[in-house]
């Protein structure tokens, strides 16, 4: 049984809950080999793989045979695009490529709860009542941030959904990123040391991940 600190949208402390089992109390066979395959599929497929260099059929220039073959006392030498010249293309050019692997969903979804289990067993999970923005409010969302949670380290907001104002009140905080509950994945959990949920988020985790 994992429990968390539950504050109000002033950032005072009004209850202890009980987090899902399901979600945050979780045990598979060897969860760092998990997370690093998981993981590691996850930041291959952000690669772009649009990276290109110009071999010699791609190099502008004359295909034309510099000077004779022999005779000259110079090395035999091809067209001024060979690789060994100034401005030749390159021997072994590298062209675009595809590093999408497909994560099963399985697979994904249980690196997920590995690493949510992970932080609420550590303590380094919480819960705010509501957040209300009517409009963005940088000096505001730092006050509550400061309340709830230690200075140092990455903070995760967790939305319901995407609420424009209160999005770009945490945006311009430094370590602090913000998602919506639907969206998470083990990387970004990861990544940061400490997580907030509203209720409303934690309630769409647990209909979304729970079943």
């Amino acid at each position: 049984m994992v429990k968390a600190i539950k504050f109000n949208a002033q950032g005072d402390r009004i209850d202890e809950i009980t987090l899902p089992e399901s979600i945050f109390d979780i045990d598979v066979n060897s969860p760092k080999v998990l997370l690093h395959e998981v993981i590691t599929m996850f930041l291959g497929n952000q690669r772009q793989g649009n990276v290109q260099k110009k071999n010699r059929a791609m190099t502008a220039g004359s295909t034309r045979k510099l000077f004779k073959q022999k005779g000259t006392g110079n090395a035999r030498v091809g067209s001024r695009r060979s690789p060994i010249r100034v401005h030749g293309g390159k021997a072994f050019a590298i062209f675009p490529k595809d590093w999408y692997r497909k994560i099963p969903r399985t697979k994904k979804r249980m690196a997920l709860l590995v690493a949510l289990t992970d932080r609420a067993r550590e303590g380094r999970i919480f819960v705010i009542d509501s957040l209300s923005y009517d409009k963005p409010n940088t000096k505001k969302a730092i006050e509550l941030i400061g309340k709830i949670m230690p200075e140092k380290g990455r903070k995760l907001l967790v939305t319901a959904g995407h609420h424009i104002p209160t999005v770009k009140s945490f945006t311009n905080i430094p370590e602090v990123m913000t998602d919506r509950a639907d969206s998470l994945n083990a990387y970004q959990i990861l990544k940061s040391s400490y997580i907030l949920l509203t209720q409303d988020a934690l309630n769409k985790v647990q209909e979304v991940f729970g079943s």
